[in-house]
Parts: C-alpha cells; sequence; structure tokens
C-alpha cells in the first residue's frame, strides 16, 4: 500500500511546531486600537527611542555617494570584520580573528544561524527563563528539544550552578546565555559566569552561545563575555551587534564570533539564505568604532533616570514586585499575586495573559505578557520611550490593578 501524498498545504512539523513572536503580536494588537482612535501607550517592543547617530548617518551617505551597492563578501566586508574582531580582543579580552567574524542581518539571524550549524533532531537546546521569546523556537526550527531552567524574582532571573548541573543531560548540545537580559534587564558577574563554566568544564560536549547584544546598555554591573573565560573561547558562540547600543534596530547589522569550525559552518548556510547584509550598512556602522563612549553616555543615562522612576512606581502597587535590573531597557515584575483576581467586567486574571490583555483592553498600556517569555509570574515592560510617557502608562497600570477585585 503507497502512502497517500500530503495536502497541499500541510506545513514543515518543525515550523508547525514554532509558536509567533508575542511581542509582533501585542504591537500589532496595539497598533489596531490606535487605529481606531485609542490613545495606547505600547511598552512592549525592543527598541531604543533615541535616532542613530550622526556619524554613522554620514557614514551612510558617503557610502551612497561612494556607490557602494554592490554585493558584498558573505560575511561582510573585511574592514568591518577586522574591527569587529578588534573590539572583540580590546574590550571584551577574546582572542578572534577577523577570519571568524560573520556579519548577518541582525544579531536575531547571527543566533538562529549559530543554531542550525551545530543542532539537529535530538539534541536538547538549555535556555535560562525568563529567556528572549525566539530562543526556543529558533531550538525546534533545528529539530531540537529547548530546555527551559526557571530562573525566579528571588535568584534576580539568574540560573544557578546548581540549576545548570541539573539541567544538563547526554543529549545537551547548547546552553543560551543572554546577557543583560532580554526580558529581565538582569546581569551576570564575572564570578556568577565563572560559576556557570565551572559546570560546564564538567561535560566538554556542550558549547555555548552567549548573546551581548545589550553589552552597552549597563548600568550597575560589570560586563564580562563568556568566551573570555579559562576553556571557554573554543566553545563559545559570541553574538553582538549595532541595534541596541547604536539604536540602529532598522540598519539590520548583526554578528557572531565563534571557533572557525562553528562560524565556517554559520557562514555556509548564510550563503545559502540572505548572502551578506546590506552593504550600506555595513560602510556606515564602521563609523561606530570610531565614535567615543560619550555616545553612549546620554542614552545610557537616560535609561537609567526611567528604570529607576518605573521601578519606584511600580514597588509602590500593592501586588507587584521587581528586582532591579542591572541592564538593556527591560523591567519584569512579578505580578503572579495579583492572580485569581477578577476585573470590573468579572473576568477572571488567570496569568499574565489575562493581565496584559485586561490593561490593553480597559487601559490603552500594552505589556508583553511573561508566558512568552518562559515564565508566567511575569509581565515585561520595555521602558525605551519618554519619561512623562512612561509616568502616564504607570498611572494606568496603577488604576488597573486598583481595579482588580
Amino acid at each position: 500500500m503507497t502512502t497517500p501524498a500530503p495536502a497541499l498545504d500541510t506545513l514543515s512539523p518543525r515550523v508547525a511546531a514554532m509558536q509567533p513572536s508575542a511581542t509582533l503580536a501585542i504591537s500589532g494588537r496595539a497598533a489596531a486600537l490606535r487605529r481606531e482612535g485609542r490613545d495606547v501607550i505600547a511598552l512592549s517592543a525592543g527598541e531604543p527611542d533615541f535616532p542613530t547617530p550622526a556619524p554613522i548617518v554620514e557614514a551612510a551617505h558617503q557610502a551612497l555617494r561612494d556607490e557602494r551597492f554592490s554585493y558584498t563578501p558573505n560575511p561582510g566586508i573585511p574592514e568591518l570584520r577586522e574591527a569587529i574582531a578588534k573590539k572583540l580582543q580590546t574590550e571584551n579580552g577574546l582572542d578572534v580573528q577577523a577570519a571568524q567574524v560573520v556579519c548577518s542581518n541582525g544579531a536575531k539571524q547571527s543566533v538562529a544561524q549559530a543554531v542550525l550549524a551545530i543542532c539537529q533532531p535530538g539534541d536538547e537546546v538549555v535556555i535560562p527563563a525568563p529567556y528572549w521569546v525566539s530562543y526556543p523556537e529558533m531550538a525546534r526550527l533545528a529539530g531540537a528539544t529547548p530546555v527551559s531552567v526557571l530562573a525566579t524574582s528571588e535568584a534576580d532571573y539568574k540560573l544557578t550552578p546548581d540549576q545548570l548541573a541539573d539541567a544538563i543531560t547526554e543529549q545537551t548540545r547548547v546552553l543560551i546565555l543572554n546577557s543583560p537580559s532580554n526580558p529581565t534587564g538582569a546581569v551576570y558577574t564575572p564570578d556568577e559566569l565563572e560559576g556557570l563554566a565551572a559546570v560546564l568544564r564538567e561535560h566538554p560536549h556542550v558549547a555555548i552561545i552567549s548573546d551581548e547584544i545589550y553589552e552597552h546598555v549597563l548600568f550597575d554591573a560589570d560586563f564580562a563575555s563568556f568566551a573570555a573565560l579559562d576553556g571557554m573561547a573554543e566553545r563559545t558562540c559570541t553574538v553582538n551587534g549595532f541595534s541596541k547600543a547604536f539604536a540602529m534596530t532598522g540598519w539590520r547589522l548583526g554578528y557572531l564570533a565563534a571557533p572557525a569550525w562553528w562560524s565556517g559552518a554559520v557562514a555556509k548556510i548564510q550563503s545559502q539564505l540572505t548572502s551578506g547584509p546590506s552593504s550600506i550598512t555595513q560602510y556606515a556602522s564602521l563609523a561606530a568604532f570610531e565614535m567615543g563612549p560619550e555616545v553612549l553616555e546620554e542614552m545610557v543615562g537616560a535609561f537609567r533616570q526611567r528604570r529607576d522612576a518605573v521601578l519606584e512606581r511600580l514597588r509602590a502597587i500593592d501586588g507587584v514586585t521587581c528586582p532591579t535590573p542591572e541592564g538593556a531597557f527591560y523591567l519584569f515584575p512579578d505580578v503572579s499575586a495579583l492572580y485569581g483576581r477578577q476585573t470590573p467586567d468579572g473576568a477572571e486574571i488567570a496569568g499574565s495573559v489575562d493581565f496584559c490583555t485586561y490593561l490593553l483592553e480597559a487601559r490603552d498600556v500594552a505589556l508583553v505578557p511573561g508566558e512568552a517569555f518562559g515564565n508566567d509570574a511575569g509581565v515585561r515592560i520595555s521602558y525605551a520611550t519618554d519619561l512623562d510617557t512612561l509616568m502616564t502608562a504607570c498611572d494606568r497600570i496603577e488604576a488597573g490593578v486598583v481595579g482588580l477585585r
């Protein structure tokens, strides 16, 4: 008996298993309400509200005048790869050569291709939760199984060595770390990273993807690259980019640096998917390495002021608790004490989705439910907007919570 052909609209099981982005879904619903005339405040997107620095914009103009319109080498132009390698050497203490750098259309593509390059069905990918929403879906796309390990608010949302040791099995292929973290803003100290590295030295079959895209949005902690720890360079893929620190989200340029066996495989994947990123963006991004730290100080200072102001407001709301984030531009308050209460219309708040839906529909403020990040106890708040808007949003959140019964 022959097996019947699948229906035309049958999807790949790997794609069918993936979930759509919750952040994009919330942003879309907020935009729809705005089109209806509602004054919705969206604190859901992870995008700096600052312009790209003028020297980068001017470098893009110069690239246009110079007619830099051709395809570039697949892993990026040599000048940019060399600049990135130098940055990683001098700022992060990594022994990296330009040949190990691959530039992609954003750090998201870099992480996805790093996963695809080494994971296969049967592998496990350990992901501390709360996690960025795309990590588990990237693992599923590769045919691997995401293994979520819950880091609680009491632990400042950081994975402990004991938790990591318990999560690793013979099938574990990758650990994904994100510091500073999206969605919590948590930053691992050098000692905390060393504690994780000590566990990994007992498991040489496990590779590490260290997503460091928020490296320069840092407040109260010292930053350290995981690959700089003893014995980690030969098994770590370091991911970074220009979108957050240099407010270049729409420019789409990220990069990774990894051992040659790994970065070469990533370059091979990219050559068959997208080829190299935008030529104009690459030439423009060279200017970022020529700017001093004062370019970042204004933006980071504003984020710190906003963080402190919103944190104070949230902690004054009965039933809401929140650790102090040390980086990025997110807060992840625990609102689970509010679960079980009812809205003025009599609907029960059973979890983070209900809570965020209530605030959006009844109070015109958009947050992202923690369920999407692997921790249903909390919600993500992006404070990448002006302080007056944030204070208005806090007024609405407080009124929404007070309105529960």
